[in-house]
């Protein structure tokens, strides 16, 4: 475990290169900036992304050589398996939303200890909103002190999630109406849920370390609770960085809705 003063160094460092990513990665939005795919699948890149993640990956690196490294936009290195400090990096979590000029995007930062986040930082620059939050030291939005909603009944509710979900013919019974708020960053979707701008987040398909780990510790010190729809914990910096969904919301809400999920089967997570 870090010394209270080693932590304080590397939240601040953190938060430092954070902003500075973030003001590099307003340099590219907006603009008619160079995209592409991946070449395993469709996710689209940006030279936004691959500046962001060198600039994090410099400063974070350089100030903690000793610590691991798991980024969306890095080859993975599985020397992080023998770090018990490990950044868990998105450089542009958001990017279809980046690339379409819309301002659903975070940069989102984590620091991963034993398999847990300690730190995490998210910051939407577009709509100036820095997120941040460290264990046991609660979560704040722009300086100022946040916590979960306290809904406790789906109906009516907001979840942040992908509407057509729950308009699928597989649910035995059909979902209450609810107001559906749609990001196409999870990070950003969770925090939204940490501030009580939404009362819930679900996701039944495979999500990565880099799109929970700062988010998880962000909604937790606000009050909340973040799990896979199965109510499994999730752990980060494992051979695998793959979960097969999430589920986050305020405690009574949560109970609520994974009474509904809780014991879907879902196909593995790829």
């Amino acid at each position: 475990m870090q010394a209270p003063e080693t932590r304080e160094i590397d939240f601040a460092l953190m938060k430092d290169a954070v902003r500075e990513a973030g003001a590099l990665a307003m340099r590219f939005f907006l603009t008619d900036h160079k995209q592409w795919s991946k070449a395993h699948d469709d996710t689209p890149v940006t030279e936004a992304d691959i500046a962001v993640n060198e600039l994090l990956h410099r400063r974070l690196g350089t100030a903690r050589p000793s610590y691991g490294w798991l980024s969306e936009e890095t080859e993975d290195d599985s020397s992080r398996l023998t770090q018990t400090h490990v950044w868990v990096v998105d450089p542009i979590d958001g990017t279809r939303a980046f690339a379409k000029g819309k301002p659903h995007f975070v940069i989102s930062v984590a620091l991963v200890e034993e398999g847990r986040p300690v730190l995490g930082v998210l910051f939407n620059p577009a709509m100036n909103e820095f997120f941040e939050a460290s264990e046991g030291g609660g979560a704040f939005l722009n300086g100022s002190p946040i916590h979960v909603s306290h809904t406790a009944a789906i109906e009516g509710c907001k979840m942040a999630a992908f509407a057509p979900m729950f308009k699928h013919p597989a649910w035995p019974e059909p979902w209450p109406e609810m107001e559906i708020i749609e990001r196409n960053s999870v990070a950003y979707r969770i925090a939204l849920v940490a501030c009580g701008a939404a009362d819930a987040a679900l996701a039944l398909n495979g999500k990565s370390d880099w799109d929970l780990a700062a988010a998880d510790i962000i909604v937790r010190e606000a009050g909340g609770r973040i799990t896979t729809h199965d109510g499994s914990a999730l752990l980060y910096n494992r051979h695998s960085t793959r979960h097969p969904s999430l589920l986050a919301a305020g405690p009574a809400l949560y109970e609520a809705i994974f009474a509904k999920v809780g014991t879907i089967r879902l196909q593995a997570s790829r």
